[in-house]
């Protein structure tokens, strides 16, 4: 059976992406601005994965006290008690950290009885603890993944194809993460191990996306070696752009069921994916293309000879 949405949709198309990539590079600037700024002074939301500490999870029998639920966490001995409403129901996620480390599982079970004592019918419904040591060993191993990806990406492009689609790849991936990273701070998101999980998807599916745009980018320069390449880079932009809705919205369309669904667990996890499978697709044609359009691309050119417009080829 046929999606009549999907054979609807035009082979091909006949848009002037290189003439909007001026007005696309100054909305990326201010986009990166934004998330620059949010993340050095609104900061981000890191987890205990991060910052050490204890998470408990709970949910209270009466509306939410959340000045009684933090204050009953610091006179338990929890420092920079926090309470975190789930937006749903009465739950709450609980975060402090304690004066000696090694007391951490010992002063999470005294919070969690001050806590039932304090509030009777009150569910504990998860408990974590993190100490320093092992959330300072987890964050560089996060920094560590993401830099060795983002290597073994750019060597990878640069075999593939030339230096500069590796380095415009590069440039694209990291928009991405900066955008993906400055929405999250923007949200104030938790950040934790499963969050770099994300990202890492992330960067892998705008990754593909980079290939794939840059195979038929070279498909096409050697197909039309005399024709200019910003008139290249429109035609092989026009001849995936199907592919690029189809993929798009079967991706979104899948995570959608755990975004609203999922609950407040998994929704950091499923959001940053959704929004890196967005501007991962945008990026690939307005940060990564446009990068080689102004370097150009090493080719035998003789006097350039224009493509006809789509409407021409199809009469």
């Amino acid at each position: 059976m046929r999606w009549p949405l999907i054979t609807n949709l035009p082979r091909e198309f006949n848009f002037d992406f290189v003439r909007l990539a001026p007005m696309a590079a100054v909305f990326s600037a201010v986009l990166i601005a934004i998330s620059l700024g949010s993340i050095a002074f609104r900061g981000m939301n890191f987890g205990i994965d991060f910052v050490g500490g204890a998470l408990i999870e709970v949910e209270t029998p009466k509306p939410l006290d959340i000045s009684g639920l933090r204050r009953v966490m610091t006179e338990a001995g929890g420092e920079d008690a926090q309470v975190q409403s789930l937006g749903q129901g009465n739950g709450a996620i609980l975060r402090f950290r304690v004066p000696d480390e090694a007391d951490l599982n010992a002063s999470t079970q005294k919070v969690k009885g001050a806590l039932q004592a304090a509030f009777p019918g009150i569910e504990i419904r998860r408990a974590e603890t993190v100490g320093g040591k092992v959330s300072g060993e987890l964050a560089r191993s996060g920094i560590i993944a993401l830099s060795v990806a983002m290597l073994l990406m750019l060597l990878y492009i640069w075999f593939r194809f030339q230096l500069q689609f590796g380095l415009g790849a590069i440039a694209a991936i990291l928009h991405d993460v900066v955008l993906t990273m400055g929405v999250l701070s923007l949200m104030q998101l938790e950040v934790s191990m499963t969050s770099i999980a994300a990202l890492l998807t992330v960067i892998g599916y705008s990754m593909n996306e980079k290939v794939i745009t840059f195979d038929r980018l070279r498909e096409n320069l050697r197909k039309y070696k005399t024709t200019p390449l910003r008139d290249i880079i429109n035609r092989s932009e026009n001849e995936r752009l199907s592919r690029n809705l189809i993929t798009g919205t079967t991706a979104i369309i899948a995570l959608a069921g755990a975004l609203f669904f999922g609950g407040p667990v998994l929704f950091p996890l499923v959001f940053t994916m959704v929004f890196g499978v967005i501007v991962g697709t945008y990026s690939s044609i307005y940060v990564a293309l446009p990068i080689i359009l102004l370097w150009g691309v090493r080719r035998d050119e003789d006097d350039p000879v224009p493509l006809k417009p789509a409407s021409a080829r199809q009469g």
